[in-house]
């Protein structure tokens, strides 16, 4: 039986393992994963991933992640906002800073996978796909 919320299911792995303080975590591989984890690596949430092939037809996404200096988690919060059940979409004029500039939010555009200052300086808007901070 399939997954019914593959991103979800991303966010909780990566939420889980931050708090064991694992240094990676595997992920079944799609490209919207990779659209979300380039965003989240470009903002310095994490250090790295890479795509590793698999026996089956999917493959694997192993994502590094990052610690402070004290061994702190850079994660502190990892949400899914729009769920299979109920879609939030936010036009370009409702778009805000998430904490303050210091958290990132995560569209699903006509543009791709954008982060909320790429919607702002785009002027567009989309499905909001979670927060992390």
């Amino acid at each position: 039986m399939g997954m019914t919320d593959p991103i979800s299911d991303m966010f909780t792995r990566m939420r889980n393992a931050c708090a064991i303080k694992r240094e990676s975590v595997d992920i079944p591989l799609s490209k919207m994963k990779v659209s979300v984890l380039k965003i989240l690596k470009e903002e310095g949430f994490i250090k790295e991933f890479k795509e590793i092939p698999n026996d089956d037809k999917k493959g694997i996404i192993r994502v590094y992640l990052k610690y402070g200096p004290l061994n702190q988690q850079i994660i502190n919060r990892i949400d899914r906002v729009s769920k299979s059940s109920r879609r939030i979409y936010k036009k370009a004029d409702e778009i805000s800073k998430v904490f303050g500039g210091i958290g990132v939010a995560i569209y699903s555009t006509s543009r791709g996978v954008v982060s909320d200052k790429e919607c702002r300086k785009l002027k567009i808007g989309g499905e909001l796909i979670g927060i992390v901070s």
